[in-house]
């Protein structure tokens, strides 16, 4: 039965397709500014199974663009806000928490235990988000992945295409060379824009650890990155049986 809070999405999609996608599982890994928003954009969808992966704290400096980032959650577990919102969106959700930041080994035992209908890479750092990559086409598991939305301000500019038409972006030059390496060239859908980066919105700093810079952002781009990423999921979770 589709609950009543699932009757606007009921009667835009209707009862089959909904009841899809209430019997999906989705794997979330990252849950800042682009993840976050992502995350609960499947969960209102109605997606009835999912884990998330994040093994960060809430800094205050998030709260421009992190739904999770408030004054009253400052240096709380990211993981730990949003499935507290997630759980409050939908109570009857099943929810898999993992606090970590996952490497190789943790992120193919993450994807061979869960069973799941589509991955979402929302990783900021480059090795484990190719890994992430890499272990999913392996697998042959559906994902989709959110390239660089820091230090862009025009979202009439993103793009949802395949890997090997995304051009401009740094974040994705180096995800494609580190997949050329492994054998894929193509299959791998992102989000992506190839907006021009102001270089002195960048700045390096041992701060940004494990990342080597932190580049400038604003409210509404991150958000737009992971409405984006989430429609892609959930798109293709109720368009296959």
């Amino acid at each position: 039965m589709v609950p009543y809070w699932m009757s606007r999405t009921q009667l835009l999609l209707g009862d089959e397709t909904t009841k899809q996608l209430m019997n999906k599982n989705v794997l979330v890994v990252g849950l800042g500014g682009v993840g976050g928003i992502c995350a609960e954009i499947i969960a209102r969808a109605g997606v009835g199974k999912m884990t998330i992966v994040d093994g960060d704290t809430v800094d205050l400096s998030n709260c421009n663009r992190q739904i999770a980032a408030l004054y009253s959650t400052e240096k709380q577990l990211k993981t730990e806000v949003m499935a507290a919102r997630l759980k409050d969106i939908n109570p009857q959700i099943e929810l898999k928490v993992i606090a970590e930041f996952i490497k190789e080994a943790r992120t193919v035992e993450i994807i061979e235990s869960g069973n799941y209908d589509f991955a979402v890479d929302c990783i900021d750092t480059l090795t484990p988000k190719v890994w992430l990559i890499k272990t999913c086409v392996d697998r042959k598991i559906p994902i989709v992945s959110s390239l660089g939305a820091g230090g862009k301000v025009d979202p009439s500019q993103i793009q949802v295409v395949d890997i090997a038409d995304s051009y401009k972006c740094k974040l994705a030059r180096y995800v494609r060379k580190y997949l050329h390496k492994e054998g894929i060239m193509t299959g791998v859908t992102v989000v992506f824009s190839p907006e021009d980066i102001d270089g002195d919105k960048v700045v390096v700093t041992e701060k940004a650890f494990p990342k080597k810079s932190i580049i400038g952002t604003i409210s509404y781009m991150p958000a737009i990155f992971g409405c984006l990423t989430a429609s892609v999921v959930i798109r293709h979770l109720y368009s296959k049986e």
